[in-house]
């Protein structure tokens, strides 16, 4: 039985208290919100369980803060949930928990820092974790095109509670920017991913940058998006399908470069 199984059952191998707690349990309708006082993080044979958990609450919570900061929610937004939530390997009522996250958090009394301080305890120090949360957050500001100027200081906001530097969120924001352009025009007309400097920018890298630094960018990001270790680490399972987007752009832009380059 997985983390959301065990949740709905009542069966807890893991007690995910405070704010997240409480978010998931309005969200499915039972009192969840119990079990964690203090703010120590004891390990547990449901540690991962737990963390599962929390990263499910946080990632579709915080989306729904992120839609609403520019004062309102735009179709393309809530498109952009929606289409999250269709790309898991999600039960019904799984969907149903995602949607109901995501309202609560376009409610003004939103508990934004509290949810931030407790996600950051639950996970700990699994980094690569963190950065698939703010791949997601970011992956919703540019639903609509463009990160707002308000999306962006919440999504900086986000990254300075979850210890992420401002630099590494403007690597990722580049990147998931570049590959949502080479998704639009796949669209009809000449793909942007199609150019070489596209490729390099979904990289990390320029056309300066000599062979041995591209590999060693692809083995890095190829690493911090390999689903297995993602999952080891704490990603529920039902969105693994987003870290295997994650990897087959960044594979398709390495296989531009390499023939371009010869290598």
């Amino acid at each position: 039985m997985g983390w959301w199984g065990k949740l709905v059952g009542g069966a807890f191998g893991f007690a995910l208290g405070g704010p997240l707690g409480a978010l998931l349990g309005a969200a499915i309708g039972h009192g969840v919100d119990r079990g964690l006082s203090g703010s120590e993080v004891e390990a547990s044979p449901g540690e991962r369980e737990r963390v599962q958990a929390a990263f499910f609450a946080a990632t579709f919570a915080v989306m729904g803060r992120i839609a609403k900061a520019d004062g309102r929610v735009s179709p393309d937004e809530i498109r952009l949930a929606e289409a999250v939530i269709a790309r898991m390997d999600a039960s019904p009522e799984l969907r149903r928990a995602a949607i109901d996250l995501f309202a609560q958090g376009k409610d003004p009394a939103f508990p934004l820092d509290e949810v931030l301080v407790q996600f950051r305890r639950e996970v700990q120090r699994r980094h690569t974790l963190i950065q698939m949360f703010v791949e997601i957050q970011i992956q919703a500001a540019l639903a609509d095109g463009a990160i707002d100027a308000r999306e962006e200081a919440v999504l900086l906001h986000v990254c300075g509670q979850l210890g992420v530097p401002e630099f590494v969120y403007r690597r990722l924001a580049g990147r998931l920017r570049v590959e949502r352009e080479a998704a639009a025009g796949r669209g009809g007309g000449a793909a942007p991913t199609d150019s070489l400097e596209a490729a390099y920018a979904v990289l990390g890298v320029s056309a300066h940058d000599d062979v041995a630094t591209i590999k060693k960018a692809y083995r890095r990001l190829m690493n911090q998006h390999h689903p297995d270790k993602l999952v080891s680490k704490g990603l529920p399972e039902e969105m693994v399908r987003l870290a295997t987007e994650q990897t087959h752009a960044i594979r398709q832009a390495y296989e531009r470069v390499r023939a371009t380059r010869g290598f």
